[in-house]
């Protein structure tokens, strides 16, 4: 039996680290053997515009686009583009929204995509925290290697506290 294709929708404003996101999980999904698929919208500017990255990955992905109302997962980093970002969401699919952290337990002003990041591993199993946290060192510099992965430890905490759950 196969498994069924994992579509992630990944939005937020330029600057906010949407597409380095978007890098990891396609390079941890990469990472446990999975075939992968990743498109990317910049608004009308890279920094401050609207940013999305449409991340598709299963045993065989034939387009990398994620057709509206399909997404198992939109992950949102900023609050001003959850509503518009809500429309690629699939009847029981899961949102994930800054909402979820208290910006206060960031491990740093910038971590809040790694945060994020973190509670969408929670409810992908198929993708080993290995594979995520070698995403993570290949896509980020050394320097916060340390800092990004416990980011990512607190998602995970997170995600348990929200109840986030693989797609049905």
């Amino acid at each position: 039996m196969s498994q069924p294709v994992v579509n992630v929708v990944l939005a937020g404003l330029g600057g906010q680290g949407v597409i380095k996101a978007s890098d990891i999980l396609v390079e941890a999904a990469f990472g446990a053997g999975f075939d992968v698929k990743k498109a990317e919208v910049h608004g009308m500017s890279q920094r401050g515009g609207s940013v999305a990255s449409d991340v598709r990955f299963g045993q065989e992905i034939l387009s990398p686009m994620v057709p509206p109302g399909t997404a198992d997962f939109v992950v949102v980093l900023s609050e001003d583009q959850v509503e518009l970002a809500r429309t690629h969401l699939k009847p029981g699919g899961t949102l994930l929204t800054p909402a979820l952290v208290d910006p206060q337990t960031l491990p740093h002003p910038r971590s809040l995509n790694i945060v994020l990041l973190g509670i969408l591993s929670a409810a992908l199993p198929q993708i080993p925290r290995n594979c995520w946290i070698e995403a993570l060192h290949a896509n980020l510099k050394e320097k916060v290697h340390a800092i990004n992965e416990q980011a990512f430890d607190l998602g995970i905490a997170l995600a348990g506290d929200h109840q986030v759950a693989p797609p049905a």
